[in-house]
């Protein structure tokens, strides 16, 4: 690892540790160097005001929204939806790493306010260029995350592409992460857990916990297939964003009541810019509020179950277990 990455991991470790009982952490977010967006999105971006899919935003347009949704810290990736790609696997990687460098900026302009999640594509970029992707991330820039998004560009979840790019991000010592939705058929749950399999002593990142824009109907399936694969494979973290919330609570009593380690794999996010933080956190923050009040809960299991959820079980969902992971794997890249 480089030294420049290897401060930044102890600058933010160090921060981590001494603030994780009071962080408040979004752990999925995407910025966008908006400066050198390519044509014709740069276009598209500056003619219209109104939201429109993936529409980008900046760092500093994150860390104000930040404010107003009192967020202390996000995990961010690049925004799929602004990186083009072309038949040319070359300029492909190269676009990807010139996203991925914004991410790198960024966390070292701001290590209080970004953990820094790296971004591969063994579709676009061909296996071989994937590899030397991933690489980059974890050596070059320190990334903990390195991402693969089978939904975006239609590859299975366990085709052995994946495996391959997978495996190798487990050997550099960093923690594998996939899109899991029920958006498209690429990401489906049996796939996810043959790669959990894989490595069940390693941990694998599963961002939506089945959500991920399907519709409420066709989704349904999928959320009750992640929210049980989550307790047959204790080494799966879940990214609760871009979902129902109907499922999100059910997904927190369900791993509230299951105990450690289940309770501590569950992180809220809001997908920014795909969701509006100010509206997630403002959720989360009272849907945990309803939860403490169980005796008026309208689940029995809140109900039948009092204490079940305190105001220190939801400092655990809001960032706690997101920076006790963060803290955890900081410590394994550093050794």
């Amino acid at each position: 690892m480089t030294p420049e990455a290897n401060n930044r991991i102890r600058q933010q470790l160090a921060y981590l540790e001494a603030n994780k009982n009071t962080l408040i952490i979004d752990a999925d977010t995407h910025i966008t160097d908006i400066d050198n967006l390519a044509e014709p999105l740069k276009h598209q971006y500056l003619m219209s005001a109104n939201y429109y899919h993936g529409k980008p935003i900046s760092a500093e347009d994150l860390i104000t929204e930040m404010k107003m949704a009192d967020v202390d810290m996000c995990l961010s990736w690049q925004n799929p939806a602004v990186t083009l790609y072309g038949t040319d696997r070359q300029k492909n990687f190269e676009t990807l790493l010139a996203a991925n460098q914004y991410i790198s900026d960024t966390s070292k302009k701001y290590p209080e306010k970004f953990v820094p999640g790296g971004w591969t594509d063994p579709k676009n970029l061909g296996v071989d260029l994937a590899l030397k992707m991933a690489e980059i991330c974890v050596k070059e820039f320190g990334f903990l995350f390195v991402k693969m998004n089978p939904a975006q560009n239609a590859y299975n979840i366990d085709s052995n592409e994946v495996v391959t790019v997978f495996n190798k991000i487990i050997e550099l010592g960093g923690v594998p992460a996939f899109h899991f939705g029920g958006d498209t058929p690429f990401t489906h749950a049996n796939g996810f857990e043959k790669l959990a399999m894989l490595h069940p002593e390693h941990p694998v990142v599963g961002i939506h916990m089945g959500g991920g824009g399907s519709s409420y109907e066709e989704g349904e399936e999928h959320y009750l297939n992640a929210r049980e694969l989550g307790l047959k494979c204790p080494n799966i973290k879940f990214i609760q964003s871009a979902k129902r919330d109907t499922h999100i609570e059910s997904d927190f009593i369900t791993y509230q009541l299951a105990g450690e380690p289940f309770s501590k794999n569950i992180f809220c996010a809001s997908d920014a810019p795909y969701g509006r933080q100010t509206w997630n956190y403002g959720g989360f923050r009272w849907m945990f509020k309803s939860l403490i009040d169980g005796k008026n809960h309208t689940d029995t299991r809140v109900k039948n179950n009092p204490g079940l959820f305190n105001f220190e079980v939801a400092k655990n969902y809001l960032g706690r277990n997101f920076a006790e992971f963060v803290i955890e794997w900081y410590k394994k890249m550093l050794n």
